[in-house]
C-alpha cells in the first residue's frame, strides 16, 4: 500500500525552528518529485515548496524563502522540511505528497500530486 506519514510538528515560538520529516513506503519514491503544502484554519490548501526526485531542483513559495528548505533522503526515502524563524502565519496543517508522474521536476499545483500524508499539525505562538 502506497502510504507517506508525516511527523516532526508541533508548538514553538516566533522565531523557533521545527524540522518535518515525511516518510514513504509502498513504491520507488525515490523517482519521484515530492511537495510539502499546507493548510491553515479556514483557508485552502497552498503550496510550500517541492524538491525534484535527484534533489536537484528545489521550489518554494516566496513567503517561505530563506527560512525554509526542503530536502531529501532517498536512502531512506525520506523528505524533509526544516523551518527556521517560524512566524504565527506558518500555523497550518502541513502535508507531504508525491507527484503522480516520476523523473519530473516539482510542481506548485496540488493537482500534479496523487499520493499525499495525513498531515501535521504546527503551531506558532506570538
Amino acid at each position: 500500500q502506497v502510504q507517506l506519514v508525516e511527523s516532526g510538528g508541533g508548538s514553538v515560538q516566533a522565531g523557533g525552528s521545527l524540522r518535518l520529516s515525511c516518510a514513504a513506503s509502498g513504491r520507488p519514491f525515490s523517482n519521484y518529485p515530492m511537495g510539502w503544502f499546507r493548510q491553515a484554519p479556514g483557508k485552502e490548501r497552498e503550496f510550500v515548496a517541492a524538491i525534484s526526485w535527484s534533489g536537484g531542483t528545489l521550489i518554494y513559495t516566496d513567503s517561505v524563502k530563506g527560512r525554509f528548505t526542503i530536502s531529501r533522503d532517498n536512502a531512506k526515502i525520506t523528505v524533509y522540511l526544516q523551518m527556521n524563524s517560524l512566524k504565527p502565519e506558518d500555523t497550518a496543517v502541513y502535508y507531504c505528497a508525491a507527484r503522480a508522474q516520476a523523473f519530473r521536476l516539482p510542481r506548485e499545483e496540488a493537482s500534479e500530486y496523487n499520493v499525499w500524508g495525513q498531515g501535521t499539525q504546527v503551531t506558532v505562538s506570538s
